[in-house]
């Protein structure tokens, strides 16, 4: 497929983005409705809060934006996000640079206009023994090249045997109907990108990644991107309802308050999309959305 524009293409990615974020917060706010017992019950039940999001190119024009969903202090949920966005503009010096270091993008300097949609999830649990998640699929599209991206990690601060492998494998099954060459390739490239150098450990157990898809044929891309969305709320809800309910303690917390100084760390320091994000001008509150909102570092 040549270029061009890509109009519809466009149009149809960030559609079913929101689609996806609709199918999600409804799933969560259930999740939120349904919990009558355990160690949170007392509290009210989350409701997302939904703002509207901008971003303004260099020109002063606008520039796209998208809908930030939030919900803090729920019963199961203290705090989640899920986030779209359809931006536009023209990509910056280093925004460039960081590109081209990845790929083939000659003529960019002359003409550096892009256009990006997708969803940003991250959850950050109430209970310890309820593992945090993040994520994300997109599309990225230059005069010089579009590509897809995006993926699912498990985060728990408690480590369950079971819930590793239900998640790993629900994320394959999703996968092989694409072929069964994609699962092992992106749980090796998730292992590999979801790595915090400095502390010499993973962010979590891992989970699926890719950056810089594009076979040529839009049609099969965007159709393994959808994949990647729809596997994930079979791969993380029963997860969240086996662990909501049990009992935990106050070393239990501290453990889970550490594991998510790791996860800021992360976030702050090498994850490519905080990156762009606040490089290119988009809402630095939906930006960094995925950060939690109690940490500690020993």
């Amino acid at each position: 497929m040549g270029l061009g524009d890509m109009k519809q293409e466009k149009t149809v990615a960030s559609t079913w983005f929101r689609t996806l974020r609709d199918e999600i917060v409804l799933a969560f706010e259930n999740l939120e409705n349904t919990q009558e017992s355990g160690p949170f019950s007392g509290l009210a039940a989350g409701r997302f809060e939904v703002t509207q999001t901008t971003r303004t190119g260099d020109d002063g024009e606008d520039a796209g934006g998208g809908v930030m969903s939030v919900m803090r202090g729920g019963r199961v949920f203290e705090k989640v996000g899920v986030n779209i966005s359809t931006v536009h503009g023209k990509l910056g010096e280093r925004a460039q640079a960081a590109m081209m270091a990845r790929k083939n993008l000659s003529g960019i300097k002359d003409d550096p206009r892009f256009w990006a949609a997708g969803i940003s999830l991250v959850a950050h649990m109430q209970n310890p023994h309820a593992p945090a998640v993040h994520m994300n699929t997109r599309m990225f599209w230059t005069p010089h090249a579009w590509w897809f991206g995006g993926g699912s990690d498990l985060n728990p601060c408690i480590e369950y045997n079971e819930d590793t492998a239900h998640f790993h494998a629900t994320q394959r099954m999703w996968l092989d109907r694409h072929g069964e060459t994609h699962y092992p390739k992106l749980k090796a490239w998730a292992d590999e990108y979801f790595y915090i150098p400095h502390r010499q450990c993973a962010r979590g157990v891992g989970g699926v990644f890719m950056d810089d898809h594009c076979t040529g044929d839009w049609g099969a891309d965007f159709a393994l991107t959808q994949d990647l969305g729809r596997a994930f709320l079979p791969s993380y809800q029963p997860l969240v309802e086996g662990r909501r309910n049990m009992e935990w303690a106050d070393a239990d917390k501290d453990i889970q308050l550490v594991h998510r100084g790791l996860y800021a760390e992360y976030n702050l320091v090498y994850d490519r999309g905080t990156k762009f994000g606040l490089e290119t001008g988009h809402d630095a509150n939906a930006v960094l959305m995925s950060l939690p909102p109690m940490a500690k570092w020993n």
